[in-house]
Formats: structure tokens, sequence, C-alpha cells
């Protein structure tokens, strides 16, 4: 039975705020009745959201609406994020945190532009998606948003009017225009972006990063050239020194040192579970070399308070709603996730623009 008789608040609310961004009238109606049955329709494709309002749109006029419908989706974006800076809580502040990651986002159907087989290490299973690539602004309050994103295309989709980017361009493209949007915050990451590339651009940058390291990463410590895992192993009990953040016990030990092809020092910072662990739970990476072990954990840590529930939501409650719901169509789209702001999580449907 149809439950949908009137716009929530929420919705009400974004159309005072995105309404004017939208060419006309029945536009704006469609934007409201999509983000509608993004927030609430059991099934979030366009024929399951036309299902739950009683009096329904047409599917074939919603469709239109995402296939055919212009807008100017950096223009939607700008406003998004200058709204955001009115709250206190979701304002950018200089001890931020911007958090960079990718995530995959599943499909049913192979001829969804650019969906290629893809590696999800959480399900341990190949499966058909959309590989993208954000950044997160994470507040100290514990809100957080996405900033912008990039969406990775394998080798054999590209051509000349669109070449071939790795990982690492793309990220490089998502600092660069964190930082020409003058956004503050301290760039965290996992290993995937801990490459010298990425490393060298954002301390050229002059802003901080830390990210995960893997053990059997090369590095040079006194002079001399090894492996993570075989320099950790030197570190004896007698070496290492307890802390505690947020009621949780650790052993750490950190020292400056180089990774080749990284033009600057870096500080690892390794930690135990226990003082007499043989091996480390985590190895973190900076290029501030004197930072303390608190601050660079502390900072670390907040990467998890965007990513993982960003992520989560965007598998569980928008990712097949974005395309599935436009078999074929020529443009696809994205729903962003206002974790945090609020209870109830707001969305903003804006157009995918051609990755660059």
């Amino acid at each position: 039975m149809p439950a949908i008789v009137a716009l929530p608040t929420v919705v009400e609310e974004l159309l005072v705020q995105f309404g004017d961004y939208f060419p006309n009238e029945p536009a704006r109606v469609h934007f409201a009745e999509y983000v509608t049955g993004l927030l609430v329709a059991e099934h979030k494709t366009v024929s399951g959201i036309a299902r739950e309002f009683a009096d329904a749109p047409d599917q074939s006029c919603l469709n239109r609406w995402i296939t055919e419908s212009v807008w100017d989706v950096a223009q939607i974006n700008a406003h998004r994020l200058e709204w955001l800076q009115q709250d206190p809580t979701t304002r950018y502040r200089h001890d931020g945190v911007i958090a960079l990651d990718n995530t995959l986002i599943d499909h049913d159907g192979k001829l969804i532009n650019d969906v290629g087989y893809f590696w999800d290490h959480a399900d341990k299973r190949r499966l058909i998606a959309h590989d993208y690539l954000f950044a997160n602004d994470v507040n100290p309050s514990g809100k957080h948003y996405p900033l912008d994103f990039r969406r990775f295309r394998k080798r054999d989709q590209c051509d000349d009017a669109r070449p071939f980017k790795n990982y690492t361009v793309l990220a490089k493209e998502l600092i660069d225009w964190v930082v020409a949007a003058a956004i503050p915050g301290d760039f965290t990451f996992d290993s995937d972006f801990t490459n010298a590339p990425i490393m060298n651009h954002i301390h050229g940058t002059q802003r901080t990063s830390i990210g995960d390291l893997t053990f059997n990463r090369t590095i040079v410590v006194s002079g001399t050239e090894t492996t993570v895992r075989a320099w950790v192993k030197t570190l004896g009990p007698l070496l290492r020194t307890t802390f505690t953040v947020g009621g949780h016990t650790q052993w750490h030990f950190t020292k400056s040192v180089r990774i080749p092809k990284v033009n600057h020092p870096v500080r690892p910072l390794i930690l135990w579970s226990a003082a007499d662990a043989q091996e480390p739970r985590k190895v973190l990476v900076t290029n501030r070399t004197h930072w303390e072990a608190h601050r660079i954990l502390k900072v670390y840590k907040r990467r998890w308070t965007g990513t993982a529930t960003y992520h989560r939501d965007g598998k569980q409650h928008v990712g097949r709603a974005i395309v599935n719901s436009a078999t074929g169509w020529a443009r696809p789209f994205r729903c962003r996730v206002f974790g945090g702001w609020r209870p109830d999580a707001l969305l903003v449907l804006t157009p995918l623009p051609p990755s660059p």
C-alpha cells in the first residue's frame, strides 16, 4: 500500500536550500520525490519509489528527470558545502581531518557505464561495481560528510577523450581540489594511498599526512635499508612505551626514518596490543616527524569516524538505488549522505559529471 502522502520535513528543507538550482517546478518536484524515496522506500529504484507515493508520479516522468534534466552539479555541491559551514559542528576546522578512501558500490547488470569486476576485501568476493575515491571531512565534533569524489575506470573503459587514471592520479586530483578550495585539515588514508607520489604531493602542499604502512614496505633506518617487518622484530619490550587513548592501553615505538623515493623524513608509529606482543597490530606513518604518538593516533582515528559509516550507508542504502533504477541511462547519478549532520541523515541527489 502507498505510504507517502506528504514530503518529510527534512526534504522540504532541502527544497528551500536547493530548489533554485533546478530549472523548473516539475524538476523540483521530482527531486523531492526521489530524495524522499531514497530515504523511506523499501525498493530504492525508480519504479519502487514511484509506487510508494499515494499520488504516484509516473515512472517514465521520474526516469526522464533522472536521465535528461540538466543542472550544474558543481554549483549544487558548492552550495551544499557552504550550507554546512553555518553549523559549528560541521564547519571546517584546522584541527579537522580530510579522510581519503575508496569504496565499491555494487550493482546488478553489466551494461551500466563504467562498472567492472572488482575484488571486495570486506566481503571476500568479486562483484560488479563502481569504484569511487572519496574525500570526506571529519569534524572534531564527530560529524562528517563527503566533500567530493572521483570514479575509477579500468583501462579498457578509457579512450583518448577519457584517458586512464590510476588511484594515485585520482587521489592527487582530490588533494589538489581540497587545497584549492582552502578546506583545512590533516589528510589520513589507508595503505592503498601510502605511496611515494601521494606522500610527496601532500607534503608539497604543507599539509599533514598520516597513513597505514604495510609490513613489507622498504624503509631506511639509521642509514640501513630494511623492511618494516624486519625492523619491528628488533624492537623488544624494553623499547616500547605504554600509553592510553580513549580508555584503550597500547604500547608504541616511534622514530624518524626514510622511505625510498619519499623526498622527506617520515615518522612511523608502531602499535602493539601488549608489551610482549610478537607482531604489531598496526604501523602508521606521518610526515610530521616532531609529532608525539598520542597526537598521531588521535588524528588517524578520526578517519574511521567518517569513512566507515559513509561507505556502509553507500553500499547498503543508496548504492543500488542510484543505478539500478535507470536501465541503459546515459548519465549516472550519485546521492550524497550527510551522515551525522542530524539524526535523520540528509541526502542530496546530484548528477555525476564525467569523471575527470
